[in-house]
C-alpha cells in the first residue's frame, strides 16, 4: 500500500504555475507568500538553489506600519525586496504568484517591486 497522498487543489495550482516559470541567475524568480497576517517575498535563483534577496512585513518598523492596511504594507515589502535585489545586481525577475490570484496583496507586492525598478 502506498503512503503517497493525493495532491490537493493548492498543490496542483502551485505545480501548474511552477511548470511554466523558473528562475535563472540572469532572471531569478520573485515569489510571494501571503498568510492571513503576514506577507513574504523572495528573489530565488533556481539553477543554483539560492535565495538572492528576501523581505517580509516584519522587516518594516512598527512606526512605519502604524495605520496602514495590509495591502499598503505589501507594497512596501515589494519595494524593499526590489531594493535589496538591485543592490545585488538583479534588475529583471520572473513573478511567481504560487497558488494565489494576481490580486490584492500579491498584486501590491508586484506593484511595489516595479515602482522600485524591478522589471518583469
Amino acid at each position: 500500500m502506498s503512503t503517497l497522498k493525493k495532491p490537493t487543489a493548492i498543490s496542483r495550482r502551485i505545480a501548474r504555475v511552477r511548470a511554466k516559470i523558473s528562475g535563472t541567475a540572469e532572471r531569478p524568480r520573485l515569489t510571494v507568500k501571503r498568510t492571513l497576517r503576514h506577507v513574504y517575498a523572495q528573489v530565488i535563483d533556481d539553477v543554483n538553489g539560492k535565495t538572492i534577496a528576501a523581505a517580509r512585513d516584519l522587516d518594516i518598523a512598527e512606526s512605519e506600519r502604524k495605520g496602514k492596511t495590509k495591502t499598503d504594507i505589501a507594497k512596501i515589502v515589494g519595494g524593499l525586496v526590489a531594493d535589496r535585489a538591485k543592490e545585488l545586481g538583479v534588475s529583471s525577475v520572473v513573478f511567481d504568484r504560487r497558488d494565489k490570484q494576481y490580486h490584492g496583496r500579491v498584486q501590491a507586492v508586484a506593484d511595489g517591486a516595479r515602482e522600485h525598478g524591478l522589471a518583469f
